[in-house]
């Protein structure tokens, strides 16, 4: 089976706990206003790779991934639009005992039977929740969020897998109309998520959109600071912590 990658990289500190190969897919089913790999959009774009070519590159860094308590970590693009490719990798990649971590946005509907086959061999979700307001959602990224909030919870809920919860903070956006309170009570609903990330929006992505020929929106988005994300992400993860312990 042949599945499209858009890149790879070797060693990251960033997707997932301890060090993780990551296999960026490509194809997404979103249109981020922020997005910083635009070039991963086009399902048709992107690298040809086999199903044994891929898990052999990945196991070739077995040794420190185990070492750091890492894995692979399968992201985009939208992963999950290649389920029935992740599902063959996966497999393989369970049998050596890789630590499967899967970063998504989730538009998906719950009863897709090859990402609920794809569910079995996945240790960790990175779910990115982009707007918890479904109109403001969909001004950003294209999409109402309603299919997406009801995927996280059937993932958290349902299924019970380890989730970290991700979260693009862009001032007078992310947090308009007392949406990070909103966000809050809905992440308190979920039943196995580990923490709350906070990624700042960032401008290096426009470079791309410029050379793909594609409008940017946001060019005049205030980038946050270090202590703004702060801030919030202790506001996120103490209520959090606070709900599971009254549970």
């Amino acid at each position: 089976m042949i599945g499209k990658i858009h890149s790879l990289e070797s060693f990251s500190k960033v997707d997932g706990p301890g060090i993780r190969y990551v296999v960026f897919m490509q194809g997404c089913n979103l249109r981020c206003s922020f997005c910083h790999n635009p070039d991963t959009w086009n399902v048709n774009g992107g690298m040809e790779i086999e199903v044994d070519e891929l898990v052999e590159k990945i196991l070739k860094a077995k040794p420190y991934m185990k070492k750091s308590n890492g894995g692979v970590t399968f992201s985009g693009g939208e992963p999950l639009l290649q389920a029935d490719f992740l599902v063959e990798v996966c497999k393989k990649l369970k049998r050596h005992n890789i630590h499967i971590a899967i970063d998504t946005a989730g538009n998906f509907d719950v009863e897709n039977e090859k990402i609920n086959e794809l569910f079995n061999y996945v240790d960790l979700f990175l779910f990115d929740i982009k707007h918890i307001d479904s109109s403001e959602h969909n001004l950003l990224v294209g999409t109402k969020n309603e299919k997406i909030l009801k995927m996280a919870t059937y993932i958290s809920n349902v299924w019970k897998i380890p989730m970290w919860i991700r979260i693009v903070y862009l001032p007078g956006i992310t947090d308009k109309n007392n949406a990070l309170y909103r966000l809050r009570k809905y992440i308190a609903t979920l039943k196995s998520v580990q923490k709350v990330d906070i990624l700042p929006y960032h401008e290096m992505g426009i470079y791309k959109w410029e050379k793909l020929g594609i409008k940017y929106k946001l060019k005049d988005q205030r980038v946050p600071n270090a202590d703004e994300c702060e801030k919030i992400s202790m506001f996120l993860n103490e209520y959090r912590e606070q709900n599971n312990k009254n549970n």
